[in-house]
């Protein structure tokens, strides 16, 4: 369990870094390469979601998890960075829209 519940960690923090640097690019005006960014931290997020449903599916199936803290830590970091992701959506957007209107 704990190695599965470090991958959810490992892909959502990943994911958070392709977003952080989906927004650097944003802000250098390479939005080229903060759209290649953002798709990367779609795929870890992805896979982060994979691995969440696993766990869901298999409580619904009668299988059910220990609650750790770990596995609430994972949670939080995959919840976070998925908030993280609108937002920085969001922020690149306007930045696409404030570079067209100059």
């Amino acid at each position: 369990m704990e190695e599965i519940v470090l991958n959810i960690i490992i892909h959502s923090g990943n994911a958070k870094a392709k977003l952080y640097e989906a927004l650097h690019a944003s802000k250098e005006n390479d939005f080229d390469k903060a759209d290649k960014f953002l798709k990367e931290a779609d795929e870890e997020v992805l896979n982060a979601h994979k691995i969440q449903t696993k766990l869901i599916q298999d409580e619904a199936s009668g299988n059910k998890s220990e609650i750790s803290m770990l596995l609430i830590h994972s949670q939080d970091h995959l919840m976070t960075c998925m908030s993280e992701k609108n937002l920085i959506r969001e922020i690149i957007e306007l930045r696409k829209e404030l570079k067209n209107k100059n």
